[in-house]
């Protein structure tokens, strides 16, 4: 089975995601708990709670189906440690706040060494910011997102991942998120056929796939290789459309949600129907 969605607006609180979602044919959604440029936000009410979980159950959303997202000011592998306490605090703010939302997934960018500290302790940081997180809540996993290697920014070769999974001490609790147009935009050339089969199999030799626990699907402005994260919509970049049918026709990728994060939320619902479309032919 095939989750499919977007990343819909939560504007006017945390339960209005599900409504949204439905709206536009999504079968998955993906949503931030709270004001995605805060460090911290107030407290999700009774009242938010619960119609949150009345309205996913209504509407037919299980747990499995949802993929929040954190704050993008979060760096769990920062070099100064005030934006490192700073982050972990945070971080683990939203993990109770999906904890609290009944949710199983928390996806998030793994981090950035600004030139002032090593990879590998960049690395090693953010799986020790995994460790806390996870330690001080239950049921949530941390799914870690690839990145396109913009900047400072690490995860962007499937090594990296692994490196932080490796270090995490409930493998029960972490997953990956695989970003298209981030792997793309990596160097991984998911727009060939034959790269793309090599792809997978790098993946599954490296990480595995019983760590992906959802995939965010983006075509790519930019050239294979650039490093440059510039989404575009399905068959409108530089990855094509064949891309998302291989995928939607992969059984690998199923029961997970799979988000879009395209440019144009005024043809979501178009884009979730044609890739519904390639689950069919």
């Amino acid at each position: 089975m095939k989750y499919i969605g977007a990343h819909v607006s939560a504007s006017g609180g945390v339960q209005n995601a599900p409504v949204n979602a439905k709206a536009i044919g999504a079968t998955a959604f993906a949503l931030f708990t709270k004001n995605q440029r805060q460090w911290f936000s107030k407290d999700l009410t009774d009242n938010e709670i619960e119609e949150f979980k009345t309205n996913c159950a209504n509407l037919g959303y299980a747990p499995e189906q949802i993929l929040p997202h954190d704050s993008y000011l979060i760096n769990l592998g920062s070099p100064e440690e005030e934006g490192l306490d700073k982050s972990r605090k945070s971080f683990a703010d939203e993990m109770k706040r999906c904890q609290q939302l009944g949710l199983k997934l928390l996806n998030f960018h793994p981090g950035s060494h600004l030139k002032k500290i090593s990879e590998e302790e960049c690395l090693n940081r953010i799986a020790e910011s995994i460790n806390i997180a996870l330690s001080k809540t239950q049921g949530v996993t941390a799914v870690i997102e690839n990145t396109a290697g913009q900047g400072t920014n690490l995860g962007f070769a499937f090594r990296h991942l692994k490196h932080i999974i490796d270090r995490v001490d409930d493998k029960s609790r972490v997953g990956v998120c695989i970003d298209t147009c981030h792997a793309f935009a990596a160097g991984y050339n998911l727009a060939d056929k034959y790269e793309f089969e090599r792809i997978w199999d790098e993946f599954d030799q490296t990480i595995g796939f019983k760590f992906l626990r959802g995939m965010h699907l983006n075509d790519a402005t930019k050239p294979v290789g650039s490093r440059v994260d510039r989404h575009a919509s399905i068959g409108s970049g530089c990855i094509g459309k064949e891309a998302f049918r291989w995928i939607m026709e992969d059984p690998r990728f199923d029961n997970i949600p799979l988000i879009l994060e395209t440019p144009d939320e005024l043809i979501w619902a178009e884009e979730i129907s044609m890739l519904k479309g390639f689950c069919n032919n």
